[in-house]
């Protein structure tokens, strides 16, 4: 893994001032929104506007890239980034803030598949596990350190939001000028949504789900903080939990999926998650057990996005893996537009504990569903394949290069 990382550390680098820039502006902006006295709707549908952009980044920044560059597209979105972050401050309006938070959205998906095709291309076939899980745990330190730098200064000010715009820069310089030439970019035509249910309605039904919960995770954590009167150095915490329980849960998770059902490693992680996030919902748990049902919560839906995806590979041919994974993050990505919606109505009708519950639900809807598809189609015999850790972030590139890692590295059938 030294190795690996003595040849991306640019990459790296740039990748995790990216996720520092953009877990404090996730977060930020349910702290500045309530000071500004937005509704828990307002800042709902300011949150879902982030996955309309990531959902549309996904499906237009691969024509950009093919027509006029990796780099161009690279500088043209990091600048358009770094101009949102500050632009939050000087226009506090959630609808400036919605139509921002589509651009940022956009940028930052666009962003995210630049970077990992220039990683991706910058492995090897022995090597691109191990730049996957670097890549996994980076994403992760980001995010976490991001909460730290949330009580640096006062969030009602400008200098919260200079940061963040700032990072953002700077993670553009090791990334451009350190990295290997551009790829030859192209992408699979991805398969119809059809054919992808018929290969594994648990999988769809799962990954569309799972959309939901972790745009809730990260769009309305801090709107619920606020709502739930916490002070930033707490709220900071739990969003950190969520993302160290996600990293920390995701290699033992991977170990039972290579040796189990994922069926049944699905239903049990889907019940798990139904049961830990009803704590709050039904009692006044302390703040020390909100860690615990954060922590758990990010550690459950984390390892589920790459358990649903190495449950989609069981059954498909190889040939299909790539065109698979397209799919598969838009069925994602069209889940997680209603989730930070829905959080925020069931929050204005029954308050902070509406937060959890809108999880707790979506998690008890997949055990029911996982526990139905059972009954209704034998286990593959080829469920022994490769676990690969994945963020819900990753856009396709990575995701196709964890799809065909799992089919070399999963034993002959």
């Amino acid at each position: 893994m030294l190795k690996v990382l003595a040849s991306t550390w640019a990459l790296l680098l740039g990748l995790m001032l990216l996720m520092l820039g953009n877990g404090m502006q996730g977060t930020l902006l349910g702290i500045r929104g309530a000071i500004e006295n937005f509704s828990t709707t307002q800042m709902s549908i300011v949150m879902s506007c982030y996955f309309i952009g990531f959902l549309f980044g996904s499906r237009l920044a691969p024509e950009m890239i093919r027509r006029v560059g990796h780099v161009r597209v690279f500088a043209a979105l990091g600048s358009m980034i770094s101009a949102v972050l500050i632009l939050y401050a000087a226009a506090p309006h959630w609808i400036a803030w919605s139509l921002m938070r589509v651009l940022i959205g956009f940028s930052f998906s666009g962003v995210y598949i630049t970077s990992e095709s220039w990683l991706n291309n910058a492995s090897t076939n022995e090597t691109r596990g191990q730049a996957l899980s670097l890549y996994l745990i980076v994403q992760m330190i980001g995010i976490i350190a991001a909460q730290i730098l949330l009580n640096l200064a006062d969030p009602s000010g400008y200098i919260l939001f200079v940061i963040p715009s700032v990072l953002v820069s700077l993670a553009f310089t090791p990334i451009l000028l350190s990295v290997a030439p551009a790829p030859a970019f192209d992408t699979t035509k991805p398969l119809s949504f059809r054919a992808l249910y018929q290969a594994s309605p648990l999988g769809c039904v799962g990954m569309f789900l799972l959309g939901g919960v972790f745009s809730a995770q990260f769009g309305m954590a801090s709107v619920w903080g606020t709502q739930a009167g916490l002070s930033v150095r707490d709220l900071s915490i739990f969003v950190a939990s969520i993302y160290v329980g996600g990293l920390v849960l995701q290699f033992p998770i991977g170990w039972f999926s290579d040796r189990m059902d994922r069926r049944k490693l699905i239903l049990a992680l889907a019940v798990a998650g139904t049961a830990v996030l009803t704590i709050p919902v039904v009692t006044e748990a302390p703040f020390w057990l909100l860690i615990v049902v954060g922590a758990l919560m990010g550690g459950i839906s984390n390892p589920l996005y790459s358990l649903l995806l190495a449950y989609v590979n069981d059954y498909l041919d190889s040939a299909d893996m790539a065109a698979a994974s397209a799919g598969l993050i838009f069925i994602n990505g069209v889940g997680a537009i209603s989730g930070p919606i829905v959080t925020g109505w069931m929050m204005g009708a029954i308050g902070p504990a509406g937060f959890f519950l809108f999880m707790a639900l979506i998690f008890g809807v997949m055990a029911l569903y996982a526990a139905w598809r059972m009954t209704q189609r034998r286990s593959t015999p080829d469920s022994s394949g490769t676990y690969t850790a994945m963020s819900p972030t990753a856009s396709v590139i990575s995701v196709e290069a964890a799809l065909e890692r799992s089919e070399t590295e999963s034993p002959p059938h």
